[in-house]
């Protein structure tokens, strides 16, 4: 999978610029602040629907404009699709495929596969557990696209509840909302689960070849302790739990159990890796659960587009030369970087050099 042509209207810093891209390396080389990281945000954009630098759309419209618009031709074996998506101001987003309106922009997940490696990454690692839960769902996501109508679906059944709990209802009310959180409930769990699976020993493969040292390993924590791992059984094991959790629920005003409260555990010989390991450590398995996505797609036969966004800065000799080593088969790669003599001299084929939104190669 590779772009051949990307297009931005009136997107974050551009006015209107347009790239034709070609399979192999496309390394963007620019001081920060001067629109090279627009290109990789652009593409992740088309990926997963989200930024990794926002978490709201906003910013990405230009100042003074009432949307924006990416478009990008996909080349996917010898197939080429047209997608686009038009970022609206205080309206809902649109897309489209071949020119074609979809019924909704989710329509446009699946694609284009795409796994970003960005400084943020270290997060996956020292932050709070929704980034953790985020990476899973965006893998499940751009593997099942009908997956994001479920989280979407399961956020808004949360809200409601939470909004209901704060008020301080009858047993009676809250049945049809406990019935409707535990399917839904049961339906991400368990995708997270079956993909905590497949990750595993493609992360311990990662981390062996980026460092040495001890064993790694990932395991899926549930907020209620569930033991199930079929939808069917989860939904059942929820619908048990939420009568003893109802008097917590109701003075806390929150949902107490579900995905959303779930956790992605990583842990570095006997110990957790969040507080205990070093920030060498840290950086070996951010990257490790970044190339383990990236092996993923390639066993769904996928060669996914590689984002590596002024990720090189951040890392030692010995990091950047074991990230290059793994991803070296990638059929398109864009790199990002503020110091060329930052980057190693296999991410150099094509230099594209970006000063206050003017490209020049």
């Amino acid at each position: 999978m590779h772009l051949t042509f990307l297009s931005l209207t009136d997107f974050r810093s551009y006015k209107n610029a347009e790239l034709v891209l070609h399979p192999g390396v496309t390394t963007f080389i620019g001081s920060n602040g001067e629109g090279k990281t627009n290109f990789a945000e652009a593409i992740g954009y088309l990926a997963y629907l989200s930024s990794h630098r926002t978490g709201s759309d906003t910013p990405l419209i230009r100042l003074g404009c009432e949307r924006a618009y990416i478009r990008a031709k996909v080349m996917n074996y010898d197939r080429e699709e047209l997608l686009e998506i038009e970022i609206n101001n205080g309206r809902a987003n649109r897309g489209r495929i071949n020119q074609s309106p979809t019924r909704s922009t989710k329509e446009v997940l699946g694609h284009l596969r795409a796994v970003l490696f960005t400084p943020e990454d270290l997060s996956l690692v020292k932050g709070d557990p929704s980034e953790r839960r985020d990476y899973l769902d965006k893998i499940l996501i751009s593997r099942t696209p009908r997956l994001a109508g479920t989280i979407t679906d399961y956020e808004r059944v949360i809200k409601q509840r939470n909004s209901l709990l704060k008020t301080r209802p009858n047993e009676r009310e809250l049945i049809p909302w406990d019935g409707q959180l535990a399917k839904l409930a049961s339906q991400v769990i368990a995708a997270r689960l079956a993909l905590v699976e497949e990750l595993r020993p493609l992360v311990v493969a990662a981390y062996s070849k980026i460092a040495a040292g001890d064993n790694v390993n990932i395991e899926y924590k549930s907020s209620g302790e569930l033991k199930q791992r079929e939808a069917s059984e989860i939904e059942a094991e929820i619908l048990l739990a939420l009568p003893d959790l109802r008097r917590a629920e109701i003075e806390r005003g929150l949902s107490l159990i579900g995905p959303h409260r779930d956790d992605l555990l990583l842990t570095l010989g006997a110990s957790p890796v969040r507080g205990y390991a070093s920030q060498g450590e840290s950086w070996s398995f951010a990257l490790s659960l970044r190339v383990a996505a990236y092996h993923l797609f390639r066993s769904d036969g996928d060669l996914p587009i590689l984002i590596l966004d002024d990720v090189f800065a951040e890392l030692d000799a010995t990091r950047r030369k074991a990230l290059v080593e793994l991803i070296k088969d990638g059929e398109q790669v864009i790199v990002t970087a503020a110091v060329e003599e930052d980057l190693p001299q296999d991410l150099l084929h094509r230099k594209i050099y970006v000063s206050n939104g003017t490209l020049n190669e």
